[in-house]
């Protein structure tokens, strides 16, 4: 096996979670007695490690994968569903407000921005540049609602958890409450800290909030390696979320405000 692969097996007795190292984050593929699931649609550039994971690891057919969820629709989260789907067959699953995220002239300069952002990261981590682009418009085979189990998994459960965005899932294995949070909380200079960006305050807190009180006995991130549930300071990643929203558009507002305060000042 590569030594950019982590393999984590005997979760359960009827299910096996594999953890992929990505372009820029965890990918986590499921392999159960109904087939293979992926928790999240990684980025395009992920797609041919799935592939040869799924055929050359697991010596499984492509056809196996079943179901894709894109938590939300960020390039290594939503990247790669498309093309998963027309090399597997897999049915992609979202929350509604998913297929909507990118729309209109905004969305699609949004779109653009966090495609620079992820070649940004891929730099700092010491990637080469890939090709990531795909379409900012999600064309989903299913849509989750919370608390809803995924069909063909139904030991997987769905936990609605905006904040980072309007859309984002979790995903929760009621078994043994091992639960994947994709990028509700992320790492700076190791410390647990809200992810950039949240673009819903409020409802970030209360995911969190939501979070804590599941008492999750295993929690997966896109962005950190797996931890106990216990092990996590849910308060004080609370006392770090913003009040105000903080994204692409606020920062921008704020950039213009302030030079204009400095001019204003200046005369």
């Amino acid at each position: 096996m590569s030594d950019q692969l982590v393999l984590i097996v005997g979760i359960h007795k009827h299910m096996q979670l594999h953890i992929i190292e990505g372009y820029i984050q965890r990918i986590y593929l499921v392999e159960d007695k109904a087939g293979l699931l992926l928790l999240d649609g990684c980025s395009r550039a992920d797609v041919s490690t799935v592939a040869d994971f799924i055929q050359q690891q697991l010596g499984r057919s492509l056809s196996d994968l079943k179901l894709v969820v894109v938590t939300h629709m960020h390039p290594d989260h939503a990247g790669g569903a498309h093309k998963l789907r027309r090399l597997t067959g897999a049915r992609i699953a979202c929350h509604p407000k998913a297929p909507r995220w990118y729309a209109g002239v905004l969305g699609r300069t949004a779109h653009l921005i966090d495609v620079s952002l992820t070649w940004w990261v891929a730099s700092r981590l010491g990637k080469p540049k890939r090709h990531i682009w795909y379409n900012p418009i999600l064309k989903p085979d299913m849509l989750l609602l919370d608390e809803q189990q995924l069909p063909t998994f139904p030991d997987w459960q769905v936990v609605y958890t905006p904040g980072h965005t309007d859309h984002d899932l979790s995903l929760l294995h009621t078994p043994t409450k091992q639960l994947y949070i994709a990028d509700l909380i992320v790492s700076v200079k190791k410390r647990l800290v809200p992810p950039y960006p949240v673009c819903h305050p409020n409802q970030y807190k209360q995911s969190l909030k939501r979070v804590n009180s599941l008492q999750p006995n295993q929690l997966y991130f896109a962005h950190l390696p797996p931890r106990e549930g216990c092990s996590i300071n849910f308060d004080d990643i609370l006392a770090q979320a913003p009040t105000l929203p903080k994204n692409h558009w606020h920062s921008m507002r704020n950039r213009i405000v302030h030079a204009l305060g400095w001019q204003t000042n200046a005369h």
